[in-house]
């Protein structure tokens, strides 16, 4: 295996929401564009709503919101994990989703 270090860190989160409704979805999306944005290291964040129109066989239809979140290493990401700002979310938002799946991935 190569060494990491210096590599970007890939974070995919995947809430699946207790309450199936346009106001949890949006409170969510909003919750995440609150609190983890501009955390240091970032390269990228997104957050929105699942495609519903996509169909296919591969398409995964178990979640609601997906959260990407690219770190310029791993380090970066660990620094997130504990940040006031990230534990702010998890507490305030936590009540929102039934279910949680995280990917994590080097790019």
């Amino acid at each position: 295996m190569s060494d990491t270090a210096d590599q970007a860190f890939v974070h995919c989160v995947y809430f699946t929401l207790k309450e199936k409704t346009a106001e949890s979805l949006a409170q969510l999306v909003a919750a995440c564009h609150e609190h983890l944005t501009d955390h240091p290291g970032t390269i990228h964040f997104s957050a929105g709503p699942r495609a519903t129109e996509y169909q296919r066989p591969v398409n995964d239809q178990e979640f609601d919101v997906a959260l990407v979140l690219v770190f310029a290493t791993e380090a970066d990401h660990d620094r997130y994990q504990v940040s006031e700002r990230h534990q702010q979310f998890l507490s305030t938002a936590s009540e929102w989703w039934s279910a949680v799946r995280v990917f994590d991935a080097f790019a």
